[in-house]
């Protein structure tokens, strides 16, 4: 009895693993789904943020961690004033609330940097881009597919 007992057991698992391998009917994986990565984080919400930085210095990348940091970035046009940037993306998909900006201001006063506030509109414009340039990722990813 034991023996028949082994013997069914083992017919049903092979049986089902063989259904398991089949692929007819089943929808092919989608290239460019929101969540693609092959690193820690959503990939277009990461190339997004590098191709939207890219104007300034990085000081630091973790892509397993989602954190891209830059160093300071002083505009041409108003040399006494300088900023830093830090982003996190947050999660695998490609959302909204996936991405954390936070920035830092500093005005140059008789020769020394001192903090100076940053307005809330440029660190809501800057993701504003960031998804936008991440979307415009994953719209031409699909394009090419």
């Amino acid at each position: 009895m034991n023996r028949l007992l082994r013997f069914a057991i083992l017919g049903s698992l092979a049986v089902s693993a063989s259904a398991c391998s089949r692929h007819k009917g089943r929808p092919e994986a989608d290239l460019a789904a929101s969540k693609v990565t092959t690193i820690g984080v959503n990939a277009y919400l990461w190339r997004a943020t590098l191709d939207t930085l890219s104007f300034m210095p990085l000081l630091q990348t973790d892509s397993n961690g989602g954190v891209i940091v830059t160093d300071w970035y002083v505009n041409p046009n108003v040399p006494t004033e300088r900023m830093k940037v830090t982003v996190t993306v947050l999660d695998q998909d490609l959302r909204a609330d996936a991405l954390r900006v936070a920035a830092l201001r500093e005005v140059n006063r008789s020769g020394a940097w001192v903090s100076a506030p940053v307005q809330a509109a440029t660190v809501q414009k800057l993701e504003d881009i960031i998804l936008t340039r991440a979307r415009d990722l994953r719209r031409a990813a699909v394009a090419t597919k």
